[in-house]
């Protein structure tokens, strides 16, 4: 478990909305830049779908990054399959050598 004093508090704006929070001391700036994003998709559906409810932007908007979040995953995954194959495959060819 982390020590208390390793975190920091700091109030976020989500769709109008402030959370408090706890971050990890030095996270406070990758904090601000998901807000901005987070916020930036919000008003962008809300431009694209006029007259919905904020929580629908705010399901979206989480969809939409959920997605992002498992195609990396899925991206990570291919490379470190590629990158055994080819250590495979320069090991059996130092050992030929």
């Amino acid at each position: 478990m982390e020590e208390k004093d390793d975190t920091v508090s700091m109030n976020v704006m989500i769709a109008e909305r402030v959370y408090p929070l706890r971050v990890m001391l030095g996270d406070e700036e990758k904090v601000k830049n998901a807000v901005k994003l987070v916020n930036d998709n919000i008003k962008e559906y809300q431009r694209q779908y006029e007259g919905k409810d904020k929580q629908d932007y705010m399901a979206m908007c989480l969809l939409n990054l959920a997605t992002e979040k498992v195609k990396l995953l899925t991206d990570v995954q291919n490379s470190r399959s590629l990158v055994e194959e080819k250590m495979k495959d320069l090991e059996a060819a130092l050992s030929i050598a």
